[in-house]
């Protein structure tokens, strides 16, 4: 079963664009292995780009975070919230289909309220200036703790709703 048996992608990403709507944070649709399934992206800082744009920053930032909180999504099953290795909130649901694990929904881009951007993290895997770094973190968004849960039970809810619908080949 794949994540577009259940719905067609431009159904996915009228999800990704409803979840940054109501939270700010970047939203994207992924299959098993971690890759997204849409082109659909909103950038929601300029640090994230910036950090993608490099290989190590991609490969030791963005993709372990994603890859260690949506592991253990799976495993609970249920949605994680937790800082991705630059000081980031990054928030997991993982979605699954009977007891088939299908996929997950992941939510970035903005500081927790008492967090900070790790600036010495960041210059040391990506080689990017330290004062670079300040500057494109200069103006990021944050989002409380609760919102953050309040969201991901949101997210749960309408993956539960959409699962509970015909699949995306069938028709009533």
């Amino acid at each position: 079963m794949k994540l577009t048996d259940i719905r067609p992608i431009e159904k996915w990403v009228a999800f990704e664009q409803h979840i940054h709507d109501i939270s700010g944070l970047d939203a994207n649709v992924f299959n098993t292995e971690g890759v997204r399934i849409t082109n659909h992206k909103i950038w929601v800082n300029r640090l994230c780009p910036a950090i993608k744009a490099t290989d190590k920053g991609q490969s030791f930032i963005c993709a372990v975070a994603h890859m260690n909180i949506a592991a253990q999504a799976m495993q609970t099953r249920e949605p994680v919230v937790e800082e991705c290795d630059a000081g980031l909130i990054k928030l997991v649901a993982p979605i699954f289909y009977n007891d088939e694990f299908i996929g997950a929904v992941g939510a970035c881009g903005l500081l927790a309220d008492d967090g900070e951007v790790d600036t010495f993290l960041i210059n040391k895997t990506t080689d990017l200036e330290e004062n670079l770094i300040e500057n494109l973190a200069g103006d990021i968004q944050t989002i409380s703790r609760e919102k953050t849960e309040a969201l991901a039970r949101h997210i749960q809810e309408e993956i539960r709703n959409m699962l509970s619908q015909p699949l995306a080949g069938n028709s009533v």
